[in-house]
């Protein structure tokens, strides 16, 4: 049915504490800030709506939160680099740890332990972030490469679901951008742009096997996100009665910021956990095959621009006390 296990998806969160509560913060400081600038926004723009009549006060009032939140989205942009860097990059090292019979440290130690990790590999932000950015880009490609031999398969009616079959490709590959960065933390590559390239032809060479643990994922991921945001549509909609002249789509505005802010503190490192026990096991033995790699070179102008920069690439220092791993699991 699937290649992953739940109680050990779940064992490597209670391992990772210390991360799920740093992303925890993280994401409910994001939501709080999104609620209060939104609500500050809207309550600038009743007070200047008092300048006017009734209907104008209500649009002033819409049109207050809605600056608001953008606001806030346009700040959280810029921070988009420290987030990933910190909270998903460090996440995702003391896992892959894990996964593979180590030990982290407990407490803040292990947030600082994961950061060392992730700069031996990475040395910046912006050389994870511009490498994030290529791979994201490379999916997009891999997305119409996958739907190209699908529609060519002899099923009726297939040619009608083509839309449904994308936004499902894009689901079910929202996360491969952090398998990608799991390979290279696990294999201790010294050449991210060459080691993104490697996993990004291991997934795809796989991809049959990749997107029915994905299809799975997505159900339960998904679920779970629409359940959260049935439950957090009262407290939304008691905050938003806070706001003058309450703000119509405020209570499912927010109840979708704090669903959000749930599914990327808790929902997401589960199914990071669960995806990376598949892609590894999936993987195990296996080398790249050629025919795949030129496939996607030829469309993707991203994943030939990984080739470019692994090429420049100088390297970044190892981390005292790590071995190497092979993409087998051995270390050597």
């Amino acid at each position: 049915m699937w290649d992953f296990s739940i109680p050990r998806s779940l064992s490597l969160m209670g391992q990772t504490l210390p991360f799920i509560l740093f992303r925890i913060i993280v994401y409910a400081g994001i939501a709080i800030a999104y609620v209060l600038v939104t609500g500050v926004g809207a309550g600038i723009g009743w007070g200047v709506g008092a300048f006017g009549d009734a209907d104008f006060q209500g649009a002033s009032t819409f049109w207050g939160g809605a600056i608001g939140l953008g606001l806030t989205a346009g700040a959280l942009y810029f921070a988009r680099e420290y987030i990933l860097y910190i909270v998903k990059a460090g996440h995702i090292a003391v896992m892959v740890e894990l996964l593979d019979g180590g030990s982290v440290p407990q407490g803040r130690d292990q947030i600082s332990h994961a950061t060392e990790v992730v700069k031996a590999r990475f040395a910046e932000t912006h050389v994870l972030f511009a490498l994030d950015q290529l791979v994201k880009g490379v999916l997009g490609a891999i997305i119409g490469l996958i739907q190209g031999i699908t529609a060519i398969l002899p099923i009726p009616g297939l040619q009608n679901i083509v839309g449904l079959v994308r936004a499902f490709l894009r689901i079910a590959l929202g996360l491969v951008d952090e398998i990608i960065l799991a390979y290279a933390i696990r294999t201790r590559s010294t050449n991210p742009w060459e080691s993104a390239q490697t996993a990004l032809v291991l997934y795809t060479q796989n991809y049959k096997t990749m997107l029915r643990n994905a299809a799975w994922l997505t159900l339960i991921t998904w679920g779970l996100s629409l359940v959260v945001f049935l439950v957090m549509l009262a407290p939304a909609a008691a905050i938003v009665a806070l706001i003058p002249n309450a703000w119509s789509a405020g209570g499912l505005v927010f109840a979708l910021i704090f669903a959000w802010a749930v599914k990327a503190a808790l929902i997401e490192p589960f199914a990071l956990a669960c995806l990376m026990q598949a892609y590894f096991r999936t993987i195990e033995g296996q080398a790249p095959d050629p025919a795949w790699h030129s496939r996607i070179s030829s469309v993707s102008g991203k994943f030939r621009q990984l080739g470019e920069r692994a090429v420049g690439w100088v390297g970044a220092r190892r981390p005292s006390g790590f071995s190497t791993v092979r993409p087998g699991g051995a270390t050597q």
